[in-house]
């Protein structure tokens, strides 16, 4: 059975908690969590890159001059591509680069994320992160008092919570999301993931 450290706010460790093998002790597949990391990157291009062809740009009707007697190579429109000013060929144009994903393997590479932040003692429990109202300084100080303090940190909390989003927007190198919406890249792009205890049971229900 997994296990993981618990701490609080103050960072002190008061404990520790059994984790789901299936989700916390998964095999680390490369070419999956590979080709996972690579379509999420891809589906967050924007793909509004386009050029004009020779057709679509305007002017270009009549000769530019006359075709002998000039000692210059023979051309027959300014809209053409060797012209300043002229199509584009082989350019780019608008695209979606999103590519189709099983849910499955989605859910295996996030397995095998927090598996391998686990093994590497980066994946800690936080025993609970009230946060009445967005204040930056108390979550300031959690995030300083718990280990490896000066790596980039995931907050995991159990649902949306906009509180703790407005508390750490301003917090260089500290992300929030929710158990629902976390997802392979957001754990790989954290050094330090810290998951809020109750986020657990959702991680856990979600993806075993």
């Amino acid at each position: 059975m997994a296990t993981a450290k618990v701490y609080n706010m103050e960072g002190a460790e008061v404990g520790t908690v059994d984790l789901n093998d299936a989700v916390f002790s998964a095999e680390m597949n490369p070419a999956l969590v590979h080709d996972v990391i690579v379509a999420m990157q891809a589906a967050r291009r924007q793909g509004n890159a386009e050029t004009k062809t020779r057709k679509q740009v305007r002017g270009g009707g009549r000769k530019p001059y006359r075709q002998k007697g000039t000692g210059n190579a023979r051309h027959g429109s300014i809209r053409e591509p060797q012209m300043r000013g002229g199509g584009v060929v082989f350019g780019p144009h608008k695209r979606s680069y999103r590519k189709n994903v099983p849910t499955s393997f989605k859910r295996k590479a996030l397995c095998c994320a927090l598996s391998d932040r686990l093994r590497e003692e980066s994946l800690l429990v936080l025993d609970d992160l009230p946060c009445a109202a967005p204040k930056t300084k108390p979550v300031a100080e959690m995030v300083q008092k718990l280990p490896l303090s000066n790596k980039r940190t995931l907050i995991v909390t159990a649902q949306a919570d906009r509180n703790v989003v407005l508390s750490a927007r301003n917090l260089q190198r500290v992300d929030v999301q929710s158990a629902a919406d976390l997802n392979a890249l957001d754990v790989f792009r954290a050094a330090r993931v810290v998951v809020v205890q109750d986020a657990l049971k959702t991680l856990e229900e979600r993806l075993s």
